[in-house]
């Protein structure tokens, strides 16, 4: 089942009443980002991330002709990179809503979007009246809360250290090697 995540405007203090401009961004392979690159980012406004892709596929580019590249290498490497790119599309679009400012509020296990959608916002709306920026514990469901959630544990506490507390393969200090 896909996974998404929920990311919020942050700016003004946006709360359910803005929530027409959340954004849910699938997790895992897209494939029209491996196809047609330059159109998905453009179609998502990822501008950074676009002109580094520009960049890269040209110095590759470039970069295998002066090495004499034939063409069947250089086209290898080309499906490979699309397939990098599909495969970190969604990656690209959190980094980009994160370095704006946005803010992930939730991670959604759901069919489809639409699935995503109405299952997010019940749930939000059933555990938490209020602000997007209010930081009362919701109860999220089956993931763990992010790290970009400030005041959510984790549900996991960390191992427990061996009882020399030393990890490795050197089980004391200065021991034999």
């Amino acid at each position: 089942m896909p996974v998404y995540t929920v990311h919020a405007p942050v700016a003004n203090g946006a709360d359910l009443s803005a929530a027409d401009r959340y954004v849910f961004v699938r997790d895992g392979f897209h494939f029209w980002a491996a196809v047609a690159s330059v159109i998905w980012l453009l179609w998502h406004r990822l501008w950074l991330v676009l002109v580094g892709w520009i960049v890269l596929m040209v110095a590759l580019q470039f970069g295998m002709a002066a090495l004499g590249a034939s063409r069947g290498t250089m086209f290898v490497v080309n499906v490979l990179i699309a397939i990098l790119m599909g495969l970190e599309a969604a990656s690209l679009r959190r980094w980009t809503l994160s370095r704006g400012k946005w803010r992930q509020l939730d991670i959604v296990v759901a069919d489809d979007e639409e699935a995503a959608e109405h299952r997010f916002f019940e749930r939000w709306a059933g555990g938490h009246r209020g602000l997007v920026n209010d930081q009362r514990s919701v109860d999220r469901g089956a993931p763990p809360p992010t790290r970009n959630i400030p005041g959510q544990p984790f549900s996991k506490p960390p191992p427990p250290l061996p009882q020399g507390g030393i990890i490795g393969l050197f089980p004391e200090p200065g021991g034999p090697r």
